[in-house]
């Protein structure tokens, strides 16, 4: 994990909007009534399957935590003023579009919690959702943030991002931890250093996490992830793959060592 103390940038002072500099691209939609056409369609198997339900065990089951959650979607975020209310600690999910995010997502929790797009840039809100206990109480919230690095995305919707994105990643106090997805099968993008970069100085714990690493031979998987680490200056970077499990429990692991709520 990766933490510096000291906020000196303005929150997303990283994003350019210019063909030079590629725009850290996390952002809502036009109008209220897109957002939730796109919250109904992205979270509809939670909204008619897992509310209150615990998840069947999956392919995946070794990936587990050590307690098994059951997810109940909260809301679509286009506004501060909508977040939830703060009450549990919090872990966001931040990445490029096509990244594998929501298929990492349901590695985690056990089920198609998160609709797998074939287009990038669907994702153009804050999906909040809460992972409960077997006594169905609430004890830590993922945020799903949306896809950056995506060039298709209307500049009418992008210009909308900062006005949410800003206060939830640098003001959020039950924010306890980024996952910071990359692709292990690409060379490193410079956005995802941008992104790091303004985490450190927004003094926010994160961890980078790469995806997809089924894909890639054993040669292969340590060659880019060893290319990963120099080029950000990192001192760890798990490697997942959410159609193997590979990394899972050891995510689950980060996941939950960061949620550990002190004794007031």
């Amino acid at each position: 994990m990766q933490y510096r103390a000291g906020l000196t940038k303005s929150a997303l002072s990283f994003c350019g909007h210019s063909s030079h500099d590629i725009t850290f691209r996390i952002g809502t939609l036009s109008t209220q009534a897109g957002a939730a056409r796109t919250a109904s369609r992205s979270w509809s198997c939670i909204l008619k399957k897992m509310r209150g339900r615990t998840p069947q065990p999956s392919a995946n089951e070794i990936g587990m935590p050590s307690t098994r959650y059951s997810t109940q979607f909260l809301l679509s975020a286009l506004d501060a003023a909508q977040f939830p209310t703060p009450t549990v600690p919090e872990i966001a999910f931040l990445g490029r579009s096509n990244v594998g995010k929501s298929s990492l997502l349901n590695a985690l929790v056990g089920e198609k919690a998160a609709k797998v797009s074939q287009t990038p840039g669907r994702t153009r809100a804050i999906n909040f959702f809460a992972l409960l206990d077997p006594r169905q109480q609430p004890k830590m919230v993922f945020a799903d943030l949306p896809g950056y690095g995506y060039a298709k995305i209307s500049k009418s919707i992008s210009a909308e991002w900062p006005k949410f994105i800003d206060p939830y990643l640098a003001e959020r106090e039950t924010l306890k931890l980024c996952v910071c997805l990359v692709d292990s099968n690409i060379s490193p993008q410079p956005n995802d250093g941008k992104l790091f970069d303004w985490l450190r100085h927004a003094g926010r714990e994160f961890l980078v996490v790469a995806t997809k690493t089924d894909r890639l031979s054993g040669n292969a998987r340590t060659r880019n992830l060893l290319a990963i680490r120099n080029t950000f200056d990192l001192d760890e970077v798990l490697p997942v793959s959410a159609k193997t499990g590979t990394g899972i429990k050891e995510l689950w692991n980060q996941i939950e060592a960061s949620s550990v709520v002190e004794p007031g």
